[in-house]
């Protein structure tokens, strides 16, 4: 059995991404779909497993668990700070659905050449996230709810657990 080396940023966009589909799955599916390689799925899927993230088939997140993850441990093990302006593609507080319950002057944009806005600059936890996030609007929701807890203030974090929790724990 391989050693567990800690969480990567790829394995939670992978169980976002688990979570969102409604059909079955292959590992195929989730390399094409997040632009991953299929080993590094592999292996993603394995340190989740051994982090009791997803049950040992490999096929079903352990919702609860991910949840505690996110709220309670994501933003110490993957911290994120704002960084200088540019063009790129909402984020955060700044993309659906916080965009309509925190009014804010300030943007917070995944840096993206072909984006639209402009904002402070926030790493996404995986290089391909951003195409992969225009594909699927639901991960893309998660992703970003995900950016609140990392880089958001306690409102935010607050706001953003709570809706985390209606898109890990049951259907939106």
């Amino acid at each position: 059995m391989k050693k567990h080396n800690g969480m990567r940023p790829q394995d939670i966009v992978i169980l976002l991404d688990i979570i969102t589909r409604e059909e079955e799955w292959t590992m195929k599916d989730i390399s094409r779909g997040l632009n991953i390689s299929g080993s590094e799925v592999s292996e993603s899927l394995q340190r989740s497993c051994m982090a009791g993230l997803i049950d040992g088939s490999k096929k079903n997140v352990m919702r609860n668990a991910l949840l505690e993850f996110l709220k309670h441990g994501l933003r110490y093990v993957f911290p994120q700070t704002p960084g200088a302006v540019a063009r790129g593609v909402p984020t955060a507080y700044s993309a659906p659905p916080l965009r309509d319950m925190i009014m804010s002057g300030d943007k917070l944009v995944w840096p993206y050449p072909k984006g639209e806005e402009r904002g402070q600059s926030v790493e996404p936890l995986y290089p391909t996230v951003v195409e992969s996030a225009q594909q699927n609007p639901k991960l893309y929701e998660l992703l970003a709810l995900v950016d609140a807890l990392r880089v958001g203030r306690v409102r935010e974090r607050e706001l953003a657990a709570v809706e985390l929790e209606k898109r890990v724990l049951y259907e939106w």
